[in-house]
C-alpha cells in the first residue's frame, strides 16, 4: 500500500483493491460493531481487547487499519447521538464493511481552530439541511475500498451563535438514499487528495459541498451541540493515534530486535585482537541502549493505552461515584495516551533506524516505512500543541482539580505497593521525588494563571505535556514492575522468569535515563524567565 498509494482521477479516489477485501472481512468477523452492545448490532466485546487488536493492526499496516477503525468511531457517534432513522439506515452498512465512516472537521481558512469553521447548514424543514462548503484532510474521504462514504461532519446553522456555541454535526453521506432502495449522489466532490509523507494507504481528501446545492445533511442531536458530540468520537480518537503510535514503534522495535541479532560487525568493546571473529551488533552496549529505549517507550505506551481501556470498561459496571473518577481520569489522561506515542514513538522508531545503520535509511527494510508513517501521529486529532494547552489549561484544574488529584492519588498508589518489594523500594522513591515536582509544578503554572496572563501560563503548556508523560509512562513501568515481583517470588517457569526479569530490567532503564526529565521540565517551567511569549516577531528576521 505503501508504494500504491491512493491515485485520484476526475474527481474519484482509487485505493488499493486490499481496502474493500479487507472492509468486508473486519466486517463479517464482526470486528467494526465488536465492543458495540448486542441491541446495536455490536459483540460487547471489551474496549481494552478492541485496543490490543488495535495496536496489532497498527503494527502490521496502519494505513489499513485506519478504515475500520474511523468507520467504528463515526458509527459510535450516529449510535449515541443520532436518531433512530440515522441509526437503523446507516449503522447496518457501517457494521458490514459495506460503507465507510469519517469525521470531517478542518477547513482551509480555519484549520485547527474549530471556531472559525464556515461549513453552512441551512434548514429546509424537510427533515434535513443543505450544506455548502469544504474540507481539507478527511481521513479515508471518498475513495472506492467501500461502496458509500458516511462523513459526520461539523457545519454551522444560519443564524448560529459565533464560536464554538454555534457548531453543530451532521450526517453527509457521499451518495444518499433514493427513497426506493437505492444511491444517488449527495452532491459531495472529492476535489483532491494530499501526497504525503508517509501513512500513504489512506487517503487524506479534500471536501467540497453543495457546488450544485444539492447536498444534504441529517443533523445528529441538537443543533449548536456539535462539538461536544464530535469530541466523543474525538477524544476515542486520540486513544486510538497513541494506540497506532505504539503499535508502529513496536514494529519498529522487532524488526530491529532481529536485526540486531543477526547483523556481525566488529568485535566486543573488551575484545584487543582484530582475528577475533566478529560479533552480532546486540553485544554492543550502545545498541542494547537503543533496543532497551525502544522496547521502554512501545511497552509503556502500551501499558497506558490498555490501562485507559480497562478505564472504559470499568465505566459498564461501576457505580455512579465510580464512574465519575473514571471519567475525569479518562479526562486527564488522553491528551497523555495520545501524546506521548506519538511524539515518544518517533524517536524510538529512529533508534530502530540507527541500529540498522545504512540500511534503516533504505527501502530494503521497513523501518524508513515506519520511520515516516509513525509522523502523522503528532498531528492527527489534535496537534501536540493542541493537547498540551487542554492538559494544562482545561484538564488540571477541571472540578476544582479534582481530575489531577486523582491522577496523583493513583500513581501514590502504585509507588505504595513498590515500597512492599526490596528490589523496587529505591525505584518507588524516584517516582514518588517525580511525582512531588510535577505537583509542585503544576501548582506555580496554575498560580500564573490565576494571575490573568494566559499567554504566559500556557506559554510551555507542551513541556508540561511531556513532563506529565515521561511521569505517566514511569508509573506503567513500576506497575509491571510490581506485577513481575510478586509473580517472581513463587515463579519456577524459566521463561516466565526471564519475561518478569526483562520488565524490572526495563523499568530500570526508563528511570535511570528517561525519568529525570522530569526535574529539567520542572527546572525550565518554574524559571521567572519567559522566552516564548510576548516577544517581537523581528527575533526570527534575519
Amino acid at each position: 500500500m505503501d508504494k500504491n498509494p491512493p491515485v485520484y482521477k476526475n474527481g474519484k479516489v482509487s485505493v488499493h483493491p486490499v481496502v474493500r477485501t479487507f472492509m468486508r472481512r473486519c466486517g463479517e468477523i464482526g470486528f467494526i460493531s465488536a465492543h458495540f452492545s448486542f441491541e446495536d448490532g455490536g459483540q460487547q466485546l471489551p474496549y481494552s481487547i478492541v485496543a490490543a487488536f488495535n495496536y496489532i493492526f497498527a503494527a502490521a499496516n496502519y494505513s489499513l487499519g485506519v478504515y475500520p477503525g474511523l468507520t467504528s468511531g463515526a458509527a459510535n457517534l450516529i449510535i449515541t447521538s443520532g436518531s433512530p432513522e440515522l441509526k437503523k439506515y446507516y449503522i447496518p452498512k457501517m457494521f458490514t464493511g459495506e460503507w465507510q465512516g469519517t469525521m470531517a472537521l478542518t477547513e482551509p481558512g480555519a484549520g485547527s481552530s474549530l471556531s472559525d469553521i464556515k461549513t453552512k447548514a441551512i434548514p429546509t424543514g424537510e427533515g434535513f439541511y443543505l450544506i455548502k462548503g469544504q474540507k481539507i484532510f478527511i481521513s479515508a474521504g471518498n475513495h472506492d475500498g467501500a461502496d458509500n462514504v458516511v462523513n459526520l461532519m461539523l457545519a454551522r446553522v444560519e443564524g448560529a451563535p459565533a464560536g464554538v456555541k454555534g457548531i453543530s454535526l451532521f450526517v453527509v453521506p457521499e451518495l444518499r438514499g433514493d427513497g426506493a432502495g437505492g444511491l444517488v449522489s449527495n452532491d459531495v466532490t472529492c476535489a483532491g487528495i494530499e501526497h504525503k509523507l508517509g501513512y500513504r494507504g489512506s487517503p487524506i481528501t479534500q471536501l467540497s459541498m453543495g457546488e450544485n446545492d444539492d447536498c444534504r445533511g441529517w443533523i445528529v442531536g441538537e443543533e449548536n451541540k456539535g462539538l461536544a458530540y464530535m469530541f466523543q468520537m474525538m477524544n476515542e480518537e486520540r486513544i486510538n493515534v497513541g494506540i497506532g503510535a505504539a503499535g508502529i514503534a513496536s514494529a519498529a522495535y522487532y524488526d530491529s530486535l532481529k536485526y540486531s541479532g543477526e547483523r556481525l560487525q566488529g568485535r566486543p568493546l573488551n575484545s584487543k585482537n582484530p582475528a577475533d571473529p566478529q560479533c552480532a551488533i546486540i553485544n554492543h552496549p550502545d545498541v542494547k541502549r537503543m533496543l532497551l529505549y525502544q522496547k521502554a517507550v512501545s511497552e509503556g505506551s502500551l501499558s497506558l493505552a490498555l490501562l485507559l481501556g480497562k478505564y472504559i470498561d470499568l465505566k459498564h459496571v461501576s457505580s455512579d461515584e465510580e464512574i465519575e473518577k473514571i471519567d475525569l481520569l479518562l479526562e486527564f489522561l488522553t491528551p497523555i495516551a495520545k501524546s506521548y506515542p506519538s511524539e515518544k514513538g518517533i524517536h524510538s522508531v529512529s533508534a530502530g533506524l540507527q541500529i540498522l545503520g545504512g540500511y534503516g535509511y533504505c527501502e530494503d527494510f521497513n523501518l524508513e516505512l515506519f520511520f515516516r508513517d509513525s509522523r502523522i501521529h503528532p498531528i492527527h486529532e489534535g496537534t501536540t500543541g493542541i493537547q498540551g494547552q487542554d492538559l494544562l489549561g482545561r484538564k488540571t484544574a477541571m472540578k476544582s482539580g479534582r481530575a489531577f488529584e486523582l491522577f496523583l492519588h493513583e500513581i501514590r498508589k502504585t509507588i505504595n505497593e513498590a515500597e512492599k518489594y526490596d528490589e523496587l523500594e529505591d525505584y518507588a522513591a524516584k517516582l514518588d521525588q517525580s511525582l512531588s515536582d510535577f505537583e509542585i509544578t503544576a501548582r506555580h503554572l496554575l498560580n500564573l494563571a490565576s494571575k490573568g496572563n494566559i499567554e504566559v501560563f500556557l506559554a510551555d503548556a507542551t513541556l508540561y505535556l511531556e513532563m506529565a508523560g515521561v511521569l505517566t509512562i514511569a508509573w506503567q513501568w513500576l506497575m509491571q514492575a510490581n506485577c513481575a515481583a510478586k509473580q517472581l517470588i513463587n515463579c519456577s517457569d524459566e521463561a516466565l522468569k526471564k519475561f518478569y526479569l526483562s520488565k524490572i530490567h526495563t523499568m530500570k532503564f526508563f528511570f535511570k535515563y528517561e525519568l529525570p526529565a522530569v526535574g529539567t521540565l520542572s527546572d525550565i517551567l518554574m524559571d521567572e524567565e519567559i522566552l516564548t511569549a510576548g516577544i517581537d516577531e523581528a527575533i526570527f528576521i534575519d
